[in-house]
């Protein structure tokens, strides 16, 4: 076949090319530069630049070297533009809106297998390539491709990659599916690729320090919005009672026990953030159970939106054991997901996936309850 390798100058996608083509497929690479790293916004308190292992010009360097020495094309798309706009300040926003976002599932499904498809097709490409730990396969009998999670359930990607469609599941071929991390680092070691032994990311590409707030703060300065950045306010307890105070909603998230700064004479948690009256509301431990939640922009993966409840194992973020619930489908791409047993820190932004066994059947985007007030 002839495939598009999508080139993160990492050894998963390293070794997903190499191991394309040792099995003869004509491969063409690309690398997307995403964020801008000259812009004064990823900068310590010193105002030097923050390192980057993920998305930054050396990787850029580091995939195009691996493409030379596999002799395979290799091309650089901008999509700093796009990716601002739909990735990074919804990430913003959501933060500014009493939410925990994970930008990745939307660069993933949005930006960059939209466009690589785009580029694929264009090139006359049968398959996007990519470095993830996941499957897909084509069930003949419900003419439809179905997403499962990878062999590897400790680096299983499958959670980023609930909202790709069934055209972009037709072109999607993640050769690594099947492997184990020290399996794909071998294949890069004998490929004598010089991302062999290369650093994993992780933390989301365009906050390198981790430092989510810092980093909307810094952003909005730049931009001219420095009265976006959220005042301060109340911490209060379940009763409403207040505690303290916080400088800002984007600074908290759901669970959070650290850095909340008060005596207790038990741990206190965030169990809410109330954004329309500008609140933190804490709690102990039990309080951060939930029941029951809704979830928006659901994409049902195995098959078309169910008219009945469906019976599922459902994670609310990336390492959540999934755990057995209830969803019913809701008018306007939404759902309810009612567990058999209470879970902890439901946190809004988060995505939350379906699984059934090994495969996805679906995923939303979990709701704040004040969802759609002004």
């Amino acid at each position: 076949m002839k495939i598009a390798v999508a080139m993160s100058g990492g050894v998963d996608s390293s070794s997903a090319a190499a191991l394309l083509k040792e099995q003869g497929h004509e491969l063409v690479g690309f690398t997307m530069q995403l964020w801008n790293q000259r812009r004064h916004v990823n900068v310590d308190e010193n105002g030097d630049p923050l390192p980057s292992r993920c998305c930054s010009l050396d990787d850029v360097y580091d995939a195009r070297r691996v493409a030379e020495s596999l002799g395979f094309p290799f091309y650089v798309l901008n999509l700093e533009k796009e990716f601002e706009d739909s990735v990074v300040e919804p990430f913003i926003d959501s933060y500014l809106s009493g939410e925990t976002p994970i930008p990745c599932v939307a660069c993933n499904s949005r930006l960059k297998f939209a466009s690589l498809d785009r580029l694929a097709i264009s090139l006359g490409c049968d398959k996007v390539a990519t470095g993830h730990y996941a499957r897909v396969e084509y069930d003949e009998e419900r003419n439809r491709y179905r997403l499962f999670r990878g062999k590897n359930h400790w680096k299983d990607q499958s959670y980023f990659l609930w909202e790709l469609d069934q055209d972009q599941l037709s072109r999607a071929y993640f050769p690594l599916g099947d492997m184990l991390k020290s399996e794909v680092r071998d294949i890069a070691r004998d490929a004598n690729l010089y991302t062999a032994d290369k650093p994993e990311s992780q933390e989301i590409c365009f906050v390198p320090d981790g430092k989510y707030s810092e980093f909307i703060d810094r952003y909005l300065e730049v931009e001219g919005r420095g009265s976006d950045i959220p005042e301060a306010g109340e911490i209060v307890n379940t009763s409403g009672e207040k505690l303290a105070e916080h400088s800002g909603i984007h600074r908290y998230t759901i669970g959070q026990r650290r850095g909340i700064g008060i005596s207790h004479e038990k741990p206190l948690y965030v169990v809410k953030i109330e954004r329309l009256k500008n609140q933190i509301i804490v709690g102990e431990k039990e309080e951060l159970l939930s029941s029951s939640f809704k979830t928006k922009g659901v994409n049902w993966v195995a098959f078309d939106e169910p008219s009945e409840a469906v019976r599922a194992e459902v994670k609310v973020r990336y390492r959540h054991k999934p755990v057995m619930a209830t969803i019913v489908a809701l008018p306007e791409g939404r759902a309810k997901i009612t567990f058999d047993e209470p879970q902890p820190a439901i946190t809004p932004g988060q995505a939350t996936v379906f699984y059934e066994g090994e495969e996805v059947i679906g995923g939303g985007w979990i709701e704040r309850e004040d969802y759609g007030s002004v």
